[in-house]
């Protein structure tokens, strides 16, 4: 993975180890973040108790549809297939959620891969930053932002989809950077080409809300050209369309392959019916589809679209946001940004002074400093478009990108009527830390303040403390660590998060939740 990191023109190789060094360095910090003790708590919560039936169901060889692609659920299966860690798992093959953990269960193989995903992105991270700043210090610095973040860290150590769906995300993220820095390679753009394919197909297969990184294919079509012009020149002279044709028809080679194969996958592992499973164990299935399931046949496109017709009908199923129910945990769109609103996946009481709890709760500074660069991209453009005689931004191009992505998400979420969690933000907050990035980048003089590069390092380093700070003060709810109630509400510190303890009164915002009985 390291050999993806940017090559620095005229600096010997022997200078260039720090890169490498504060690379393994990151990696290792996320190491404790996201990996260490990851079968704490040895609980189901939120979504597992989904997830860890379905991997049932794979290992089982049982027939059954769900409103996710197979990908992330066939390496969770995969994870408890390789450590065997449990004697008995078909206890959940009969229902789609998993409820009373059968003695001495563990979580060591199904949680195996969501975390191993979940820290290998961190020198993704640090990957993506070295080519936006090319100093190593820097791009250590930025990756604290996603090694020390408590939402992404809490919802990423459990059976579920998310940290397998960023990973692919930012993998696709860092061969655009690869492809840019190396289009003229021999070599590099075929390979790069096919992998971005496949991580593209990997993504898509485990959650629908990867659709937006398909934004990333014109953009690379658009940096494919023969001169230097800008990445939006449009005329067709300057284009190489060599590279073009080779990079669409490898990078849909590689889509291909890998869709068909995961849905293949799906599709050859199940193949019992149970019963006490809905629709008497056929999902809503086709009758078409039912046949070729009673005698064992695979017809891959009446399959295919049996399943994704399932997907949407399960969602028009999903209630739509209510804030005046008690145990509503969704919020609006708009809340992201701000970390809002928090969700309390699970609590219990250890003993009379203190509880547990396992939060999704957001680190206050890497949020509000996401927030910051995305606000500060705004008037940064604003202010080269609209001040007179104003200097033309050096990243004026990313800045764009990366605040059109941002965007884009934001706009096409706003359009889904059901209800939404604050980990649907989890893709426009990887796109707003490399958006920071770029912005930290392009700022040159804060008032009569020059931000030289020494005082950029010293920006960054308390930057990274207070990042690391918030973090250990987060960590209770990260890691279901005994804390009591006054500690408690010291973290309730924005009333938008609605962070709740036991005995703590709920108080909305937006609304007044109603009693629970009605």
């Amino acid at each position: 993975m390291l050999l993806l990191m940017p090559r620095f023109s005229g600096v010997p190789l022997w200078l260039q180890q720090p890169r490498i060094y504060f690379g393994i360095i990151a990696t290792v910090f996320a190491f404790f973040t996201f990996v260490w003790n990851y079968t704490n708590p040895p609980y189901l919560y939120w979504d597992e108790n989904y997830h860890v039936a379905s991997a049932q169901k794979y290992l089982n060889h049982v027939y059954f549809m769900e409103p996710h692609p197979p990908l992330g659920k066939l390496l969770i299966a995969a994870g408890e297939k390789i450590f065997n860690a449990n004697e008995v798992d078909d206890s959940f093959i009969g229902t789609d959620y998993a409820k009373e953990l059968p003695a001495d269960f563990s979580f060591r193989g199904y949680r195996f891969f969501p975390v191993m995903f979940a820290w290998l992105l961190a020198p993704l991270f640090y990957i993506t930053f070295l080519y936006i700043t090319r100093k190593p210090l820097w791009a250590f610095l930025l990756s604290f932002f996603y090694i020390f973040d408590n939402a992404l860290i809490t919802h990423s150590r459990a059976v579920m989809l998310d940290s397998t769906m960023l990973f692919f995300c930012m993998a696709m993220i860092v061969l655009y950077f690869v492809l840019l820095d190396k289009k003229e390679g021999k070599h590099a753009l075929p390979l790069c080409s096919l992998l971005f394919g496949i991580c593209f197909g990997c993504a898509l297969t485990t959650k629908a809300l990867s659709l937006i990184m398909v934004l990333l294919f014109p953009l690379i079509i658009l940096h494919l050209r023969i001169d230097n012009a800008s990445p939006f020149t449009l005329k067709i002279k300057n284009f190489d369309w060599g590279k073009i044709v080779q990079f669409i028809a490898l990078s849909a080679s590689g889509f291909l392959i890998t869709y068909i194969a995961v849905w293949q996958a799906h599709f050859m592992i199940g193949t019992k019916v149970i019963n006490s499973l809905p629709d008497n164990g056929y999902y809503q299935a086709s009758e078409e589809y039912k046949a070729l399931l009673d005698s064992g046949q695979i017809n891959f496109p009446l399959m295919l679209r049996n399943n994704l017709n399932f997907l949407s009908h399960y969602s028009k199923g999903v209630p739509k946001l209510n804030l005046c129910k008690a145990d509503e945990n969704g919020s609006p769109f708009f809340y992201w940004p701000l970390g809002a609103r928090s969700i309390n996946y699970r609590w219990e009481t250890p003993d009379s002074n203190s509880y547990l709890y396992i939060t999704l709760q957001s680190n206050p500074v890497v949020w509000g400093f996401a927030l910051t660069g995305i606000i500060l991209a705004f008037v940064l453009l604003l202010g080269s478009w609209l001040v007179p005689g104003a200097k033309t931004l050096t990243y004026n191009n990313e800045i764009r990108i990366w605040l059109g992505f941002w965007v884009a998400y934001m706009i096409a979420i706003s359009q889904i009527d059901r209800v939404m969690y604050l980990y649907h933000y989890f893709i426009p907050l990887l796109f707003s830390f490399v958006l920071f990035g770029f912005v930290f980048m392009e700022l040159k003089q804060l008032s009569n303040f020059t931000l030289t590069d020494t005082r950029k390092n010293w920006i960054l380093l308390v930057i990274g403390g207070l990042i690391f700070a918030s973090f250990h003060f987060y960590r209770p709810l990260t890691y279901y660590e005994p804390i009591n109630d006054d500690a408690f509400k010291k973290r309730m510190i924005f009333p938008l998060w609605e962070l709740e303890c036991v005995n703590c009164e709920n108080q909305s915002l937006l609304a007044d939740p109603l009693p629970k009985n009605q």
